[in-house]
């Protein structure tokens, strides 16, 4: 159930994260109101996955995962360029939340 939950918050932060690039430097109520809304659902999601997931492995695939997305969803939605250091970073993030869970963040 922890992943599930951890899930869910990876996916509301992300949509908070990409909501806020439309709020217009928070200009715009509605995707500013996402944003929040958004953020607010993503942590109390977190707070809630740590109670059966390690704060470090939570933590890293919460981040790392929501980072690789946002990144992603640049690209592929928002035209932005993909450059090696940009893939190359995409892939270490990944690379270090495969480690830490492999490596005995548990």
């Amino acid at each position: 159930m922890g992943y599930l939950l951890l899930a869910a918050a990876i996916t509301a932060e992300v949509g908070a994260t990409t909501a806020m690039k439309y709020s217009d430097g928070f200009s715009r109520l509605g995707p500013s109101l996402l944003t929040f809304l958004g953020y607010l659902v993503s942590f109390a999601l977190l707070a809630q996955t740590l109670k059966t997931v390690s704060v470090g492995t939570a933590y890293a695939i919460w981040a790392g995962v929501g980072t690789a997305a946002i990144a992603t969803i640049g690209i592929v939605f928002l035209g932005e360029d993909m450059s090696v250091a940009k893939a190359a970073g995409i892939a270490l993030i990944i690379i270090g939340v495969v480690v830490l869970n492999l490596g005995g963040a548990h």
